[in-house]
Parts: structure tokens; sequence; C-alpha cells
């Protein structure tokens, strides 16, 4: 991996790629041809580079340059990035099909899985392929504004390395040999900025690569992108002080959805292919859902977390996870089998030593069980608007159809007090280190900052008395709810176990499509699942028809959450925005929750997201 290493001190040095391959400060070679520059102070002002001294520098100083930072990455890129049209529509994911070559139109529209074994059998090289995908992610910062720094420079240099290795070797050096990855900007590349959505943050610095990006790299992919995230990272939107708001590439008066919502807007403008983002409460999924993608949560301790960043980094009450969000199924299951393979638990013993299981899920259908598919219709909380409910209709259609399929109706459980536990474990110190962090630089609180922290009334200092009370209620809700799972139950197994479940549950990912910036208030559909540390993937369905999607007229709030959501839902507003669902599994049971049985027997989706 390309690593800049600035010098240690009060001032940050920024190297750009084409200074560091040829500069006198001096390099050296890694074993995968990346270079690492090591450089001083000294050498620095000799090649006239932009110094920041973070201590004197206002907050919009700062955030001009990291604009700066990454706008120069873009123009690094050869053949340039094109300049998209000045009055943009609302829906722009056709305009890389008119700016960029057919054949660069061919490959970034190919899922990971296919390139994977074109790159594997040398039909095409990873140099072609990376550069393809640098080109349109270039053109989604345009449109969206979700990229905070492309690495064209070692990006390409990994690409020589990889078909030098090919065409040596005559195989790929491993899985991913060649496959173009983006990163979500607090996961961290060693060398590199990892501000987390914060101003003050902006001097520091990746440590080390997460061990996450370790075990992909050794996999043989290319990592060439790093995308935005919001402020604080605790927003199911992407708006912060140094790059500003990512919006929707299929309606951009719409949210892209957070915190992964970089991530989101590229791999749905597909800028990329396959991504890596974190979720603690819906970071994952908001953002596949909002963007017409897959994208995955897998359950806690899965997937390794070391090198990433964030404030109260290790709080265990309510854990984050990494996963991925991809243009295909079999680019969430080939990031989930990498990982697994690797046997991340040997390095971070905190990873459960769980290989990934091959379920025999179509054999026990073939032998006369049925899949058994739990409905969520609403979390009696917050209805979700027309869109959601008639694209989870339209799949129970689908699935009432298919004999091997039983759908049953999903009866929430306390989905209310669900959201009052998880609130209240989310800042145990009283959001005092998002706070400190957001005003060691004087920028301002961001709308939803504002909401989840200073308008949310769970929001209090902890003592460790009141810490265990809130993780004893948490362990009794998980406790309440795994009985509700097993009432499902149509037998009793030899050891007096329940039997024959609810196999997944069909839900919501919220309670509409992408909602208007800065309005994306209720988290209940997806952090219910954080709470649980339940699996959940996320999938395109189909789209908002406002000809047919009306507003429910006459309908009567439960509450004033519900009111809230009701009075957003103006059709039109909606246009043309991606409508997704989610499957749910019981905790360890991820690989349930890939659901290629269903996509198969339904047709899934129902639209086209290209």
């Amino acid at each position: 991996m390309s690593l800049h290493k600035p010098c240690l001190g009060p001032s940050i040095w920024y190297f750009p790629s084409s200074y560091l391959r040829h500069s006198a400060a001096g390099q050296t070679k890694l074993r995968y041809g990346a270079p690492t520059a090591l450089a001083c102070d000294i050498g620095a002002q000799i090649l006239g580079l932009h110094k920041i001294e973070m201590a004197k520098s206002s907050w919009q100083d700062v955030a001009a340059t990291a604009q700066e930072l990454r706008d120069t990455s873009i123009s690094r890129i050869y053949p340039p990035v094109p300049d998209v049209p000045q009055d943009l529509a609302k829906n722009v994911t056709g305009i890389p099909k008119q700016l960029l070559t057919t054949d660069e139109v061919l490959i970034t529209e190919t899922g990971p899985d296919e390139l994977i074994s074109a790159l594997a059998s040398g039909k095409t090289s990873s140099a072609v392929v990376v550069s393809a995908f640098l080109r349109r992610a270039g053109l989604a910062q345009k449109l969206t504004n979700c990229i905070t720094e492309l690495l064209p420079e070692e990006a390409l240099s990994r690409a020589k390395f990889l078909d030098d290795y090919y065409h040596e070797h005559r195989s790929p050096i491993g899985p991913l040999h060649g496959l173009p990855i983006s990163v979500k900007e607090h996961i961290g590349m060693k060398g590199k900025g990892l501000n987390a959505g914060f101003v003050s943050w902006w001097d520091h610095k990746g440590e080390e690569d997460a061990y996450v990006l370790r075990i992909l790299w050794r996999a043989g992919c290319v990592f060439y992108a790093r995308t935005t995230q919001p402020q604080t990272l605790m927003h199911l939107e992407t708006s912060n002080n140094l790059y500003g708001v990512t919006v929707n590439p299929f309606n951009r008066d719409l949210t892209s959805g957070g915190s992964s919502g970089g991530e989101g807007a590229l791999v749905g403008l597909r800028g990329s292919c396959l991504g890596i983002g974190s979720d603690i409460g819906g970071s994952i999924r908001s953002p596949a859902a909002n963007c017409g993608l897959y994208g995955f949560r897998p359950t806690s301790y899965r997937v390794p977390l070391k090198g990433w960043t964030a404030t109260m980094l290790s709080a265990e009450q309510i854990v984050g996870v990494i996963g991925p969000l991809s243009t295909s199924l079999e680019g969430i299951k080939l990031f989930m089998k990498t990982i697994v393979s690797a046997k991340p638990w040997l390095v971070e013993p905190s990873c459960l030593p769980l290989p990934w299981k091959n379920l025999e899920l179509e054999h026990s259908i073939r032998q006369g069980k049925k899949l058994r598919v739990g409905v969520l219709w609403s979390d009696d909380v917050v209805k979700p608007h027309p869109p959601i409910t008639r694209a989870l209709k339209k799949v129970v259609d689908r699935l009432e159809d298919v004999n091997a399929v039983e759908v049953i109706n999903w009866k929430p459980y306390k989905h209310d007090e669900a959201w009052e536990i998880i609130a209240s474990l989310y800042f145990a110190d009283g959001a005092k280190e998002e706070t400190d962090a957001i005003n060691a630089s004087g920028e301002p609180w961001r709308p939803l900052s504002k909401f989840i922290i200073q308008e949310n009334p769970y929001v209090k200092h902890l003592s460790v008395e009141e810490m265990w009370q809130w993780t004893g209620r948490r362990e009794e809700y998980r406790c309440k709810y795994a009985e509700v799972w097993n009432q499902t139950a149509t037998r009793t197994g030899p050891n007096g176990e329940p039997a024959d479940m609810v196999d997944v549950i069909l839900a919501p990912v919220g309670p509409g499509a992408a909602p208007p910036l800065d309005s994306a208030k209720y988290w209940g559909y997806t952090s219910q699942w954080n709470l649980l540390d339940y699996p959940a993937l996320v999938f395109p369905v189909s789209r908002v028809d406002p000809d047919v999607d009306k507003v429910e007229e006459g309908y009567e709030p439960m509450n004033e959450k519900d009111a809230f959501n009701y009075r957003l839902y103006e059709p039109e507003k909606y246009r043309e925005a991606p409508v997704s669902l989610q499957l749910i599994g019981r905790r360890y049971e991820d690989e349930k929750a890939t659901f290629e049985y269903i996509q198969a027997q339904t047709g899934l989706p129902f639209d086209t997201f290209t």
C-alpha cells in the first residue's frame, strides 16, 4: 500500500505522490511495489509544499486545505476526469455513460465477481480496470461530493505490480487480484489522514493500515479511493464541515445516507463496485438502501476493527462493525469470505473463530423443509411511507407463490424500548468526546449532530452503576426478543430446543426512501438490529413512483416521530429514489442473511439501478 509518512511535529505536510516518486526526499520500495516517502520539514520546504499550522488555522482554512488536497488528487488522474454540466438534473446516474469511453463504462458497470474472473484469467489487466474506476470516481465526486481523496499514483503502481506478477506467474496473486476497492475515510491507512469527520482531527494520521485492509491487500486488491463521512460519524446522512454535503445520485435533493454515505454515492454511481463502510446504527444499510445497493451489517466480531478511528473507540456497550457495500450480492459474499478465510481471530483475538459456512438451504428445501420468512410491515413506532409498503407487498406476493416458502407476519416487540436502550448506551460519557472534538476547532454543529446529541433526551453521562443498569437492560431485551423468535418454532428438537423457527425477517431499512437533506431522524429500522447484534443484508427492490405511491390521506400518526415522518412524504420529492428492504438473521447466522434463494425465486430486484 502506498504510504505517505510526513515528519512528526506540530506542523503537517502533505506530499503529492508526483513529488514522492521522483523527489530527493527519499523513498524505498515495499514488497508490492508501493512507495514509502520519508521526508522532513527541510525537504518539504525545498519542494515548496503547503504547510498547515493547525493551532493557528481557522476551521474554514482547514476545510479549504482538505478540499484542495482532494481536488489535486483528482487532477492527477490521466486521462483527465471530464467536466460535468453546470446545470445538473436531480438524477445524475446517466452522466458517466455520456462522458466516459465505452470500455470504461463496460468495466465500471461490471460486477466484482465478473471482474475478478476476467482479471484472474488475464482477459483484462488491473491497470485498465483501476484507471477506469479512478476516472468514474472522479466524476462521482463532481456529481455527488463523495470523495475525500483519490490515490491515482499508488493505485496504478499497485496495479502494475499485480499485472507484472500475473505475466510472470500466469496466475493471480490472490482471490481479489487486481480488484479496486474504495474505503470510508475513518478506516485507517498508514500515514494518511484519519479525521472521522471532525475538523479538529484533520492532522490525525493512521499509525498503521487497518487490519481489514491488510487482509484485503494480501488477497490482491487495489485501494484507490477514500470516501466521505459525517461529523461525529453518528448521522444517517453524510455532512461535515471539511467537505460539505454528500448527495444522492438518483435525486440530488435527497441524502445518500450515512454514515458511510460517501461509499453509498460512489458505489451508487458505479465509481466503485465494492466499498468498505462501518455500521453502529445503520451506517452501511442506510447508504446501501438510499443508493440502490447491496450492503451487509455482519454480526459483531466477524470482521476485525483494529486500525479504524472514532470517538469512544473502546466502548463495548454497542459495538460498531465494518462491512461491505457492493453493486451485487456476489460482492458482499466475496468480501465476507475473503475476510473470514484469513482467520482474523489469530491476530485480533476479539474476533470469533467462526469459518464462513456454506448453508445447505436449498438441500433442506429439497428435503421438504420450508424457508420461513417473517415480515415486519411496521415497527409500530413509525409507519413506513407508501413506496416501502408497496415494495414489501410485492416481494411477499412473490414469496407466497413459492411452495417451498412460508410467509409469517412478524409482530414487533417493543421497538420503542429498544431505541431508549441503545440511545442511552451510545453516548455513555454524555457525548463529551464528540462535543470536545467539534468545539476544539470552532466548527459549527451540523443539524444532525445537534439532533443526535443536543436534542437527544437519552444523552447523559452515566455513572458506573448506571452503565451496568443499561447494559443489563440491553441483555434482558435481547433475551426477550430471542424468546419472541423462539415462539415461531413449529416443533421441539431432540434436546428440547425450539426447532423450525422463522429463518429470517424481511423488513424496511427505514421509514421511507432516501429522505430530504437534514431530515433522517428516525433510526429505529436499523438501530433495532444493532442493539440485538443481528446480521442484516440490504438489497434493492424498486423505485419511488409518485403516480402510484400516493400519500395516505386521513392517516392519524401514532406519535410525534410518526407525524414527522408522515409530513416528510411528498411523492414528487422522492421521484427516482431507490426503494430497498433488508433481510435479518439471528446472531452469528450471517450466512443465512445472504439471500440467494429468495433472489432466485422472486426475480429481485424489480428495477435497474445503472
